[in-house]
């Protein structure tokens, strides 16, 4: 942990309100809550783009609305939790909802973000590389989202391994 959410912790430490503040700030568009004002503006210091802006006070409502004081496992990547979600669960929306994440454009990228962490709220989440992975999110080449992806899928329980065949094999 460090950085940005190394600093919401130790705020948290000291006031368990700023969760509180973070996680109602869910409920308006990211930045748009005046009181979640004195908890990421402090690191916004030079800091003028409007799309760190945004990406640093979701990841702190997200960060909020997820935190739990004991959780067990290494913070994963939201790939790789969607991962283990998926094999825990055996759900298959879970992939569809992944989808829909990485294929989410800005607008949409909130609300998507909060309904994957509502179903991976048992999972220790790396937000430090949620939040690096959405300040590239508009990236043309959308590394972000292939990065995801192939967290997700190289995590993925294969349902039915395939089976390869050398040549001398396929002559038996």
């Amino acid at each position: 942990m460090s950085g940005f959410v190394e600093w919401l912790e130790g705020l948290n430490e000291k006031d368990t309100k700023v969760r509180a503040v973070l996680r109602r700030s869910l409920a308006f568009d990211p930045g748009m809550f005046v009181p979640a004002y004195p908890y990421v503006e402090p690191l916004m210091k030079n800091d003028d783009s409007f799309w760190r802006r945004e990406m640093h006070y979701l990841v702190a409502g997200l960060w909020a609305a997820h935190w739990r004081k004991e959780r067990s496992g290494q913070p994963m990547s939201i790939g790789k939790a969607c991962a283990a979600y998926q094999a825990a669960s055996g759900s298959a929306s879970t992939e569809r909802r992944f989808i829909a994440l990485l294929d989410a454009d800005a607008n949409q990228l909130p609300h998507r973000l909060r309904q994957i962490l509502s179903l991976l709220r048992e999972l220790s989440i790396d937000f430090e590389e949620l939040l690096k992975g959405l300040l590239f999110w508009q990236d043309d080449q959308k590394r972000t989202q292939k990065t995801w992806a192939r967290d997700f899928y190289r995590n993925m329980e294969p349902e039915n391994e395939m089976t390869t065949h050398t040549p001398e094999e396929e002559g038996k």
